[in-house]
């Protein structure tokens, strides 16, 4: 165990003006998004994709770290240089999701587990060799009737925190990700009584497994009202929450805390964010670590073509520029229309 590097890579993971790129989408996930751009896919297709997200001229400028996906891990440019190798030249730290996601908690209607930690000590000590310096772990929380249940709550905490202990053993910096869903009616008052239980039980579960809080970074979701809500949240009110909640339960010992943009527009989860960054008084960095908030205008403008490339690189380096700026509380929508 490492502490050193554990701090070392944390630190830069949160930098200032900086974020994370999550690229750690299974072959199935993939399907489904290319599918949208009429996109065959394929092991080369995926490989393709991932080299033009990821050879993106000043994108380390905003970028700190990538979250892959095993496949990917072990995926080369087209000129043969592994994807960790590249990364590392240009400052960006290589990730890698450990989870085999969510699956169905037995006796309870509706709530799922996150599965994986099975053989997770040899595959952590794998993917250190490959150059991954942290790794992501999800689980999955869903608001409706009757739930989350405090069951569902303790079994997702109890494998993060085992995840998060294994991964500290190997000296690779764990991220936390306790995704309570968007799905639903619920109030963001709801969201958020969810959200502040999910957070402390996660916190007391890591205590247990004696988990070291200064080398975990949380990717947390906003507090936001279910998409399918009457009256849904605005922007401040979004902020507001988010931070309140963030502060009654979390360590002010972590180095950082990242969102996920969890069904969110691209132009909202920067808001949101930025929103977030213009309260201030957070006791730690607050950034992103988006999927399809970075990706989507750039898959949509590369659909596959070699001759969009460019236009798909510059569509990834607009999205990251303009998060880096909401990470700073310096984004505006009149920022957003003169940088397009």
């Amino acid at each position: 165990m490492d502490k050193a590097l554990m701090e070392k890579t944390a630190r830069a993971l949160v930098a200032k003006g900086k974020g994370l790129l999550a690229a750690d989408e299974s072959a199935g996930t993939c399907e489904k998004r290319f599918k949208s751009v009429n996109v065959e896919c394929t092991e080369e297709t995926r490989r393709a994709y991932r080299e033009l997200l990821f050879t993106t001229p000043g994108a380390a400028e905003f970028i700190s770290g990538v979250i892959l996906y095993d496949e990917t891990l072990r995926q080369k440019t087209k000129d043969g240089t592994p994807f960790p190798e590249y990364m590392n030249k240009q400052g960006i730290i290589p990730g890698i999701k450990v989870d085999a996601g969510a699956k169905p908690l037995a006796l309870s209607s509706g709530e799922q587990v996150t599965e994986g930690l099975d053989g997770l000590r040899e595959r952590l000590a794998e993917y250190f060799q490959f150059g991954a310096r942290f790794a992501k772990w999800r689980a999955v929380i869903n608001i409706g009737r009757g739930i989350p249940t405090a069951g569902c709550i303790a079994a997702n905490a109890h494998a993060l925190a085992r995840y998060s202990a294994l991964c500290q053993e190997a000296s690779i910096v764990p991220i936390v990700e306790p995704e309570v869903l968007l799905d639903g009616d619920h109030s963001i008052e709801r969201c958020r009584e969810v959200s502040e239980a999910t957070l402390r039980t996660l916190f007391n579960a890591l205590a247990e497994q004696r988990v070291s809080l200064e080398h975990v970074i949380l990717k947390a979701s906003m507090v936001l009202s279910g998409n399918k809500a009457a009256s849904r949240a605005g922007t401040q009110q979004v902020a507001e929450s988010t931070l309140e909640c963030l502060k009654r339960a979390v360590p002010a010992a972590l180095p950082g805390v990242v969102f996920l943009s969890g069904g969110q527009t691209d132009e909202e989860a920067t808001a949101h964010l930025d929103a977030m960054n213009r309260i201030g008084g957070a006791p730690w960095p607050l950034t992103y670590s988006y999927s399809r908030a970075l990706q989507a205008a750039a898959l949509k403008a590369w659909s596959g073509q070699q001759a969009n490339w460019n236009a798909a690189q510059a569509a990834l380096y607009h999205r990251a520029k303009m998060n880096s700026l909401a990470s700073q509380g310096k984004w505006s929508p009149e920022v957003e229309k003169r940088a397009a």
